[in-house]
């Protein structure tokens, strides 16, 4: 009989060990859009559409055309309608990261990111 995964102390799944969980925070599965700013390996800023398929606290996994290396250090932006002023100043629109893992799959790159400070 397969067993069951506890709490997230990384026992089992289905049976087989899955070894220690080392994420701090979950995730939430999203599809939300990002600018992407950065450089690439020859210096040259770029910005790039890109989507979240999944974001914690602690970072995020992207979906986009551009591949950067491990390591790379990027912000992205959260594009969002006008705001007024009062609202716009306490709306956190800018996170930094850097790129943790990319997995190459065509025609898309998926790039783990961990954010520079948790969003708390």
């Amino acid at each position: 009989m397969p067993h069951k995964l506890e709490s997230g102390d990384g026992a089992c799944v289905d049976g087989r060990y899955r070894g220690t969980e080392r994420r701090r925070w979950d995730r939430l599965p999203v599809a939300v859009p990002f600018f992407v700013r950065g450089a690439d390996d020859r210096g040259k800023e770029f910005i790039e559409f890109a989507t979240a398929l999944n974001i914690s606290a602690g970072g995020a996994l992207l979906a986009m055309r551009r591949y950067l290396p491990r390591s790379s250090r990027i912000s992205l932006e959260i594009p969002c309608a006008p705001l007024p002023q009062n609202v716009a100043r306490s709306v956190v629109r800018t996170l930094r990261a850097r790129v943790v893992r990319v997995t190459h799959s065509e025609p898309l790159h998926l790039w783990a990111l961990q954010f520079t400070r948790p969003l708390t």
